[in-house]
């Protein structure tokens, strides 16, 4: 679940996720005597300390946030952050400099998708992913590039809004597309079923009408980081009202990166101890 935003504005690029983590645990009712056996029941199980905004100690320029599916694995689940030395490790090993940014996205997709085969099965669902959102600056370039990979179904990075400005996000993003869209993904869908059929233009027609007018190559570093951190916070408030799978909330991670000074932390959690008073 989840939810993760990449910024790229003018000035610097923002990355911004929570914290939660949620796996589906499931659980079988007692058996009664004399009574049918219930099938199994899938709960939600929260964990609200993951670490989401991802970068390497020997990658200066260039960082990632994860959403989607929270874990590879399945009878030792381990989040993406935890795999982070060892792809740190590879790249060590192979005396790599300074990466562009769609060279890092190959290669942090090729390294999750080994993890991916290796650990998990291969009849999930369609629509199971971790996918990541990479983003930095190449040497040299006066703008940020953003990138987008789903592991295992679309391992090939895509670059998203290449030679524009703006945001892209996903995860459980229904709240933040009716904020910036006007609408999230389901009314497509919902027209088509109760009109029987889908103009092509729909969608168009609803972003050009409804879509709030936020002049995004205009914003400063600064108003990027405060919407960012206003879309994933209003998420996890709403969230707390509704009945579902509330799939963000913890602390919110916010990174910047710039070509100047690379990536820098905005507010991170920290790891403490028993709180007294």
């Amino acid at each position: 679940m989840s939810l993760g935003i990449a910024f790229k504005g003018a000035e610097g690029i923002v990355l911004a996720a929570d914290s939660r983590v949620t796996l589906m645990a499931q659980m079988q009712a007692p058996v009664v005597p004399g009574q049918p056996q219930t099938q199994p029941q899938l709960l939600p199980a929260y964990f609200d300390n993951a670490n989401k905004l991802l970068r390497l100690s020997g990658q200066k320029f260039v960082g990632a946030v994860t959403y989607g599916v929270g874990a590879i694995g399945t009878t030792q689940p381990r989040t993406a952050h935890s795999f982070l030395p060892e792809f740190d490790a590879e790249l060590a090993a192979q005396q790599v400099g300074r990466l562009t940014v769609e060279d890092f996205a190959n290669r942090l997709s090729g390294f999750f998708l080994r993890q991916w085969n290796a650990t998990m099965p291969t009849s999930l669902p369609p629509g199971q992913d971790m996918v990541f959102l990479v983003a930095g600056y190449d040497e040299g370039a006066p703008y940020g590039r953003v990138f987008e990979i789903f592991i295992p179904s679309r391992p090939s990075p895509v670059e998203m809004l290449p030679g524009n400005f703006g945001a892209v996000w996903g995860g459980q993003r229904e709240i933040t597309d009716r904020i910036l869209q006007g609408y999230d993904q389901q009314l497509p869908a919902i027209v088509q079923s109760v009109y029987g059929s889908l103009n092509a233009g729909l969608e168009n027609a609803l972003k050009g009408r409804l879509q709030v007018p936020i002049p995004f190559a205009f914003l400063p570093l600064q108003d990027c980081v405060d919407l960012s951190i206003f879309l994933v916070r209003t998420t996890i408030t709403l969230q707390k009202w509704t009945v579902g799978v509330r799939g963000v909330g913890g602390a919110i991670d916010v990174a910047t990166i710039t070509r100047i000074d690379g990536v820098e932390h905005v507010q991170q959690k920290e790891i403490y101890g028993e709180h007294t008073t």
